[in-house]
């Protein structure tokens, strides 16, 4: 098929140059199964849609920074026996960011906490919704950035309205002033109002030991972590164990066999 040339200007004035794409494919496949002319545009639009929604969900994939695409597919739920897989799968609908409420992930280091936070953040994501991922301490460092460079509100308002905030190893440095301030008046602000995942290696009853320096000022900020929040605890094997060093070999001198001296 030759397309028309006049065809290419009109669909990008109407911003529907995407079809371009399809459009020799679904003609050939509208003359083969002899489809009337509005089923051959309702493809047309299809394919359209299609493309437009697969581009925002690639923008939305590149805004929320997660470390690499850790999937729900390739988690190894048979290393942990003792997970809730049923509340796992629930979280992978997407209903608590509906509910506007925290997802708290704990466990020893390298259970796979930051993968399910990520592998539940990508669907959410595909579900729509824009999702953000983030470790405390990048978090608190991309706030005193914006704070340096005079745009700490508008920075401080990103984090506040994004659906979904992930909060990446919670607690691994202590919060100090100004910081645990900052923190708290974040959750404040998101409270019953936007979704939140965090993970941490502390166990729950540890998590008041990560305000060190204002013990009432992280017990305001918990209460409201966990208030109507699930709670998800991996409890295995670290999967980063190391490898088994090679057994060394030794390689005697033979006997009789002569040395050298420097």
């Amino acid at each position: 098929m030759n397309t028309l040339p006049e065809l290419v200007p009109l669909l990008k004035q109407l911003r529907l140059s995407g079809i371009l794409d399809s459009l020799e494919a679904r003609n050939r496949e509208a003359i083969d199964r002899h489809l009337a002319y509005t089923d051959f545009l309702g493809l047309l639009v299809q394919d359209e849609v299609a493309r437009r929604e697969q581009k925002k969900l690639a923008q939305r994939l590149r805004r929320a920074n997660f470390r690499s695409q850790k999937t729900l597919e390739c988690f190894d739920f048979d290393r942990l026996p003792t997970l809730n897989r049923a509340l796992v799968h629930d979280l992978a609908t997407g209903r608590f960011v509906e509910e506007k409420v925290a997802v708290l992930i704990v466990g020893p280091c390298g259970t796979g906490k930051s993968h399910l936070a990520q592998a539940i953040g990508h669907l959410v994501a595909r579900q729509g919704h824009d999702v953000l991922f983030s470790t405390q301490t990048q978090l608190l460092a991309s706030l005193r950035q914006a704070q340096v460079v005079g745009n700490l509100e508008r920075r401080f308002q990103t984090l506040v309205n994004v659906p979904l905030l992930i909060i990446d190893d919670f607690g691994l440095k202590p919060l100090r002033p100004p910081e645990d301030e900052t923190f708290h008046d974040l959750v404040a602000e998101r409270y019953e109002r936007t979704a939140t995942i965090l993970t941490s290696n502390l166990d729950f009853g540890e998590w008041g030991d990560a305000f060190p320096a204002n013990k009432l000022l992280g017990a305001a900020t918990l209460d409201r972590l966990r208030h109507g929040a699930y709670r998800v605890v991996l409890d295995g094997d670290s999967y980063r164990s190391p490898k088994p060093l090679p057994q060394s070999v030794s390689h005697p001198v033979a006997k009789g066999a002569k040395t050298t001296h420097a």
